[in-house]
């Protein structure tokens, strides 16, 4: 940082000059510097406009770790971006501009991801580097990216520019787990944190999963981390999530109790190995439910988490919510009143409590009666699948919710 270094009596007549001319760099507060002077920070940009009384002796001199003033440790860094790009811009900021600035971004490690709607006003063109060193900067980054709009190729591949930086890896630690990805290549989903929480604490010691849409992990490495999973067979299809999946799994020292499998899961030639299986992909999963079915073993069955996304219509949710079916078996298994009821351990939990909207319910009701089909279509016997948990992730579009199904599925009667 440059600035201006002179004798402790002519410190404060040095900075009315500077604040007059506007040439104090606000972003730093005075330092005391050798020989008993007092050094004041200046605009760098600005030097040549310097011109100061004769009367006020000072030496230019630089400032390695330079100490920010009061005012700046209270800005915001949406505050302090602002600031500084209107410092770039000089007198040419606008409206149009101001609505151009984010408010918000994602940040892995020393690389800041902007938003798709960013610095998209022509006059941000012409700054060229200047504007994303800037950026940089002033969010205490080294390379900055911004995202664009999701590929609709299947694999969710990411619009991501790379705008200041030579590559787009970068690590991200979530819940203890280190992951790491291309932001160019690959998505991170920071709106999931609550399921991979929920996920973390399930007990799942000693259990073979199956991660059906595993990604970079998101899933995989709850499981084997912190739920204790025995052991993962993890798939994914596109080939840049696998490379981080495996790099991810060797930085969380987890690479020997994961076998990744490459390519569509559909494919997928597992059969009678699962305890759990987890089904992660929305808008829907439903072309994995086959496959989930047939992982499952086949004399002990185990536990599906479906994610769905559950179209809700505007309105506020009823005060009562009906309990969910507990069972799904053959009809002739059904109560009296044609419907199975709760364990009474079950009753009354929040989390198929009143707060559960209708739609929620009948989705949750309809998948269990279908993979009990499933089940029961594929291995010539009864099945009855139970609902542990029906849990909402996160509002996904207006009045569409992602959900979780947990649903226990065993060979028999219930």
């Amino acid at each position: 940082v440059p600035a201006l270094a002179t004798e402790r009596r002519f410190a404060q007549r040095l900075r009315e000059c500077l604040e007059e001319e506007r040439l104090l760099d606000g972003r730093y507060g005075l330092q005391q510097v050798p020989g008993g002077r007092v050094a004041l920070p200046v605009l760098e940009e600005k030097l040549s406009r310097l011109c100061l009384p004769p009367d006020v002796p000072c030496e230019l001199l630089r400032i390695q770790d330079a100490v920010p003033s009061r005012a700046a440790r209270r800005r915001t860094p949406a505050q302090q971006l602002r600031e500084e790009l209107r410092r770039l811009l000089g007198g040419s900021w606008s409206e149009e501009l101001e609505r151009d600035v984010p408010h918000a971004w994602q940040r892995h490690g020393d690389l800041v991801l902007l938003s798709e709607d960013s610095f998209r006003a022509e006059p941000w063109d012409r700054l060229g580097s200047a504007l994303w060193q800037t950026v940089a900067s002033a969010l205490g980054a080294r390379r900055v990216a911004r995202r664009g709009r999701v590929m609709p190729d299947g694999m969710r591949t990411p619009s991501v520019t790379l705008l200041l930086g030579q590559h787009g890896w970068v690590e991200h630690v979530d819940n203890g787990i280190r992951y790491t990805f291309d932001v160019t290549k690959c998505m991170f989903s920071p709106g999931n944190i609550t399921e991979k929480l929920r996920v973390a604490s399930l007990p799942c010691s000693g259990e073979v999963l199956v991660d059906l849409y595993a990604g970079i992990g998101y899933f995989t490495l709850p499981f084997l981390v912190h739920a204790g999973a025995a052991f993962v067979h993890a798939c994914e299809w596109n080939s840049h999530a696998v490379e981080a999946l495996h790099r991810t799994l060797l930085l969380n020292g987890v690479r020997e109790r994961c076998h990744i499998h490459a390519g569509d899961s559909r494919q997928l030639q597992l059969r009678d190995v699962a305890d759990r299986v987890n089904l992660g992909l929305i808008p829907s999963s439903e072309e994995g439910w086959p496959v989930a079915c047939r992982v499952l073993k086949k004399d002990t069955g185990g536990v599906l988490h479906i994610h769905h996304n559950v179209e809700t219509p505007p309105g506020p949710a009823p005060p009562q919510s009906p309990v969910l079916p507990a069972e799904r078996g053959p009809p002739e298994a059904a109560s009296s009143g044609g419907e199975a009821q709760l364990p009474v351990e079950n009753r009354g939990k929040e989390t198929l409590g009143a707060r559960l909207r209708p739609e929620w319910h009948r989705w949750a009701e309809a998948t269990a009666t279908r993979i009990q089909g499933l089940l029961a279509e594929l291995h010539g016997q009864p099945w009855c699948t139970s609902i542990l948990h029906l849990q909402a992730v996160k509002s996904y579009a207006p009045h569409v919710h992602h959900l979780v199904l947990d649903l226990q599925c065993r060979p028999g009667l219930p």
